[in-house]
């Protein structure tokens, strides 16, 4: 009876709790608005490097029937596609239905992941280019960080300019620390190659608090400051390529600002010369 009890107690931790149940593997929490966590990934799961997928966890039981039902919401996935664990960039939200319950989440417990990525911030819903911009808000930091692991995003491209704008310094601190341990770590380098990863030209932005460079990334745009500071020409649609992830009104303001300059937006169907994120909003 004795020597049986470990094996029990196994397969016991090994039965899923949740329906899709993938286990949480790492949790960092960056600041009271902000946190990353890892998963298992599916064996069976297949995506391209910059979609999402739903996750989520069971809500509370309903008052009379006592059902629970899950709360689900679209998450862009931050590992890349060869990447064996899935990891997600999330916000903070006290009265979130979600966001509420999955900040306290930690290691070893279970979240529930629907295996449909999709998405349309891929290479294959944009046009060959030369220069692939790469505006973010927030967590929409996210899809990139899957991106800029990707190899075939050096492959593409012969600049890559990484935008992140937040409020205060320490939003920015996922987006630079990957960004950093990219270009320090001796398997990524191996991966990517070093000369891919000079490629990157990092851009972040602060709107509240003080940093070196202030603004919302459409002022700089529009003022052409963005472009005086990188030392590169104004958006060109015969070499200039666009991901968009932020918050619905900065889409809406990105995309204004790409039409403006010539560029005609892409999708999986018909590529073109930016794409935004629709599901996303962050």
């Amino acid at each position: 009876m004795t020597e049986q009890t470990p094996v029990t107690e196994t397969t016991a931790k090994a039965v899923p709790v949740l329906p899709d149940a993938q286990t949480v593997t790492s949790v960092k929490h960056y600041t009271d608005r902000l946190f990353a966590f890892r998963v298992s990934r599916p064996a069976s799961l297949r995506f391209r490097s910059g979609e999402f997928v739903m996750i989520g966890l069971m809500g509370d039981p309903h008052p009379e029937t006592g059902k629970q039902r899950p709360l689900l919401r679209a998450y862009s996935i931050a590992s890349p596609s060869w990447d064996d664990e899935l990891e997600f960039y999330s916000i903070k939200v006290p009265d979130g239905p979600l966001t509420s319950k999955l900040q306290h989440i930690k290691v070893g417990d279970q979240i529930i992941l629907k295996p449909k990525p999709v998405g349309t911030l891929v290479h294959d819903a944009l046009l060959p280019g030369t220069r692939l911009y790469l505006f973010s808000t927030g967590t929409g930091f996210a899809p990139f960080a899957s991106l800029l692991r990707e190899p075939e995003t050096y492959e593409n491209f012969d600049e890559i300019v990484m935008t992140h704008t937040c409020r205060d310094v320490d939003e920015l601190t996922y987006g630079r620390e990957l960004i950093e341990n990219l270009k320090s770590d001796e398997m990524m380098i191996e991966l990517l190659g070093e000369e891919n990863l000079a490629k990157i030209r990092y851009y972040p932005t602060t709107t509240r608090e003080q940093s070196p460079k202030m603004g919302r990334i459409t002022t700089l745009i529009e003022n052409g400051e963005l472009f005086a500071d990188l030392g590169v020409p104004a958006l060109d649609p015969a070499v200039d390529r666009a991901m968009v992830c932020g918050s619905l009104a900065f889409n809406l303001d990105i995309k204004a600002l790409m039409e403006k300059a010539g560029l005609n937006e892409g999708a999986n169907s018909e590529p073109g010369e930016f794409v935004i994120e629709k599901a996303f909003v962050g």
